[in-house]
């Protein structure tokens, strides 16, 4: 009776085992993004974690960014699985269909397969991949060209050894702009708690915020710094930050430290938190060419503003513009600049000030010394010493 009942036990934890190996599969597939050209072929691998055990389909999905039934390739067909077979991988023809972009995802009538929702693949399906190559490099040239656009000043500074001629209220939008932009960016992608929310609110979605974004607003910080020192540092004659500059600057500071109030009594999240801090700088972008551009239209001379900041910056924005517009060119999605139009009006109004700024250089103020007014009370003195001077000899 022993070896009967000892046997019953064992066929008894052998069915559980069988129910319970199917539980917590997994499945994903072999890339997570994917560029193609229209009618190419392209292979990607399906894999589940275990084996099933029992019969299920895997039904392909296709949608946008936005969630909406969307297709750029042509259909795949639905996995049939038998669990007798034991596969746990299969392959599949990805062919581009037209340009755009797709996410491809899954779904299946298994209870077995968990978070079916996180195996997905974007797809972007363009014209030409060598185009694809061709804004990679436009964009490493713009990021270079942004990143030195912020040495030429500190130079001239540093050999006129003098900042006259450098509007400081330019400075202190710019430092209130990268600020707001570096805590926007670092919080995005260094601080998990964010990224999380993020992801909860678009599951499906890329993280905005990339390492070079990091690295150049870091960056941009550092150097607008040292020019800031420079100020305290050389002559600066009788410049000083306007009133307005600073009400606005303090309202806008003011502003972030209600909202971080509000966002400790957990009032708001620290994702909408740290969007305000993008709409800051959104708000200093439209502003903060302004004041320099006012300061040479009343000395007539550009002199102590560095041409080749602008020069830089104009190189950086045309080819900003220019890949947006090969971008939606190659994925037939003209949306990304018509239906963000505040990405695309803020860099065509930088790009207008940067055309401003090398009219009254190079046209307008080129080569000329600063014009100053003469005060009445400057007028009487400079009459009294002439008077003086004819009676001297």
């Amino acid at each position: 009776m022993v070896p009967e009942k000892y046997g019953f036990i064992l066929l008894y934890l052998i069915a559980i085992w069988d129910l319970g190996s199917g539980e917590n599969v997994t499945v994903k597939f072999s890339k997570s993004s994917l560029d193609i050209e229209v009618r190419e072929n392209h292979t990607l691998i399906i894999t589940l974690s275990d084996n099933l055990t029992r019969d299920a389909d895997l039904i392909f999905t296709y949608s946008d960014k936005y969630e909406d039934v969307y297709s750029n390739i042509l259909p795949i067909p639905n996995i049939s699985i038998d669990s007798k077979e034991g596969l746990t991988s299969w392959q599949i023809n990805v062919v581009g269909d037209n340009p755009g972009h797709v996410i491809l995802g899954l779904d299946s009538n298994s209870s077995e397969i968990q978070d079916i929702k996180k195996a997905f693949v974007r797809i972007d399906v363009v014209h030409s991949s060598p185009l694809v190559i061709i804004n990679a490099v436009i964009g490493w040239i713009y990021f270079a060209a942004w990143s030195v656009s912020f040495y030429p000043q500190v130079y001239v500074n540093w050999k006129r050894k003098s900042v006259v001629g450098l509007n400081f209220d330019f400075l202190c939008y710019n430092i209130t702009g990268f600020l707001a932009y570096g805590f926007f960016n670092v919080g995005m992608y260094w601080v998990k708690e964010v990224s999380d929310e993020y992801f909860r609110h678009h599951p499906r979605g890329i993280n905005p915020v990339q390492l070079n974004d990091v690295i150049f607003t870091l960056h941009a910080v550092l150097i607008t710094s040292i020019t800031i020192f420079q100020c305290f540092l050389y002559e600066r004659g009788t410049q000083r930050v306007s009133y307005v500059c600073r009400i606005l600057v303090a309202a806008a500071w003011l502003f972030a430290g209600i909202s971080l109030v509000v966002t400790l009594v957990k009032k708001i999240t620290w994702l909408t938190y740290l969007y305000y801090f993008s709409y800051i700088k959104l708000g200093v972008t439209l502003i903060k060419y302004v004041p320099q551009a006012w300061m040479n239209y009343k000395r007539k001379s550009t002199m102590g503003w560095s041409i080749g900041n602008v020069l830089l910056d104009f190189t950086g924005g045309s080819l900003s513009l220019l890949q947006m517009f090969l971008l939606s060119y190659n994925s037939d999605d003209w949306s990304s600049i018509f239906g963000d139009p505040t990405k695309f009006g803020l860099g065509f109004f930088s790009i207008l000030f940067d055309i401003l700024f090398i009219i009254q250089h190079y046209c307008l103020y080129g080569g000329k010394n600063p014009y100053e007014e003469i005060t009445d009370k400057e007028v009487e003195i400079n009459a009294s010493t002439t008077e003086s001077s004819r009676y001297s000899y």
